[in-house]
């Protein structure tokens, strides 16, 4: 099995940044990228580039580099595509400590916001559910959530929601950008 076609997941990307000398989390570019994917469709080739001009190197470092952060892509694509709507953001798990799950939401929330903020205009924007629009609204606190938390269970349910509302504002951002795709309303009328 290719690296392309397996699971990717936080600390999978974040040892690739390691591998090119960054130590930067990937939570930000994955905010990045679920915003690019949902408003730009950002190819294969222009999301490698991307990653790369980030890590500060100009291409992948070997066959295996690359294969990883193409599936980060693909994988990423088909979650926001899927009609399971199973999209979930590349962040720091429970193998974190709560305050790093926190500082990783923040950093996505960040990555998420810079694209849209680049790209969206009044236009785009009318043509939301109203439901999008209180959501996307609600981001711009999120990008500024305190991350000194300790580990406390009321913390943990508290990040949980607010990861989930990022995650379903993502999914919502996608849909509506990606008309039938998913196709998550079934119709009722029998089939022939």
């Amino acid at each position: 099995m290719s690296l392309i076609d397996e699971r990717q997941d936080f600390s999978n990307i974040a040892d690739a940044f390691l591998l090119h000398g960054s130590m930067q989390s990937p939570a930000f570019l994955d905010g990045r990228l679920c915003a690019l994917l949902a408003l730009k469709d950002v190819s294969a080739e222009a999301w490698l580039e991307e990653v790369c001009l980030s890590l500060g190197v100009e291409q992948p470092r070997d066959q295996a580099s690359a294969e990883r952060l193409l599936g980060w892509r693909r994988q990423t694509v088909e979650a926001l595509s899927a009609s399971e709507m199973n999209y979930e953001p590349l962040l720091p798990d429970e193998l974190f400590s709560l305050a790093e799950q926190a500082q990783g939401l923040k950093e996505w929330s960040l990555g998420f916001l810079e694209v849209c903020e680049e790209t969206i205009d009044k236009e785009q924007r009318a043509t939301w559910s109203q439901t999008l629009c209180e959501a996307m609204d609600d981001l711009p606190a999120l990008a500024r959530i305190d991350t000194d938390i300790d580990n406390s269970a009321e913390n943990e349910n508290d990040l949980f929601a607010l990861t989930e509302h990022a995650r379903m504002t993502a999914m919502m951002l996608y849909t509506e950008q990606h008309p039938g795709q998913p196709q998550v309303e079934q119709s009722d009328a029998p089939v022939h």
